[in-house]
């Protein structure tokens, strides 16, 4: 959740979708909330979203809502909605320029937004949690670590050697998209956001701004340009 005084974030947290319903309905009393949004891959049942749109005026967003920005993307009915907020969020923050927003999250996105407020798409691959996940699922002995990162490069046990290909794999990853966009871009933007944003910021290469809440300040102008 997070509740903002026009585009200020004035308040946010994180639930588990449990107590979803009553913990929103304890925010709009607590904070007077007129309007909402919310961003749903399917984790909040239909019953919750339908008893909130009763208490506030609620948008759900999905491909057919009003958006800041030029969508180029082939097909948008199935671009995600934390990516759409993305966008919407770097053209209320750096308007007039090129973008690129990395998501590290349960996936990493990549997305661009040029000076003229087209979107044209970008890339996924698998985020930190779930490389390591797959490692632990698709073979027989390799055991399930949380995320560490390492100076070093070459691992001397099989645990340093999985920290190592994981979380250097990814910063190497990022940095060479980073790279690559750069080249084809002008005066690029790069802006760093998702769970695991805080974890690679000091380990990428310097240009890039970290925002852990880039999505929750998108979806803040999103409502804004709704409303208007």
């Amino acid at each position: 959740f997070a509740v903002f005084k026009k585009s200020k974030m004035i308040h946010n947290e994180s639930i588990t979708k449990e107590i979803f319903f009553e913990r929103a309905l304890g925010i709009i009393k607590l904070f007077s909330c007129n309007n909402a949004i919310i961003s749903s891959v399917g984790a909040i049942k239909n019953s919750d979203l339908i008893n909130l749109k009763d208490k506030i005026n609620l948008i759900e967003l999905d491909s057919l809502t009003k958006i800041p920005f030029k969508n180029k993307y082939s097909t948008p009915k199935t671009l995600g909605v934390d990516r759409i907020a993305l966008v919407s969020s770097a053209i209320s923050t750096f308007p007039n320029k090129n973008v690129l927003i990395i998501d590290a999250g349960s996936c990493i996105t990549y997305d661009l937004v040029n000076s003229e407020g087209c979107y044209f798409g970008g890339a996924i691959s698998p985020g930190i949690k779930m490389r390591y996940r797959a490692l632990n699922t698709f073979t027989k002995k390799l055991p399930l670590f949380e995320p560490k990162h390492l100076s070093n490069l070459i691992g001397g046990s099989t645990e340093e050697s999985i920290h190592i290909g994981i979380v250097c794999g990814v910063i190497n990853e990022i940095d060479s998209f980073t790279s690559q966009y750069r080249k084809r871009n002008t005066d690029l933007t790069v802006v760093l956001t998702g769970g695991d944003a805080n974890f690679l910021s000091n380990r990428l290469k310097n240009g890039i701004f970290a925002n852990p809440f880039f999505l929750m300040e998108g979806l803040n102008s999103i409502l804004i340009y709704n409303l208007k």
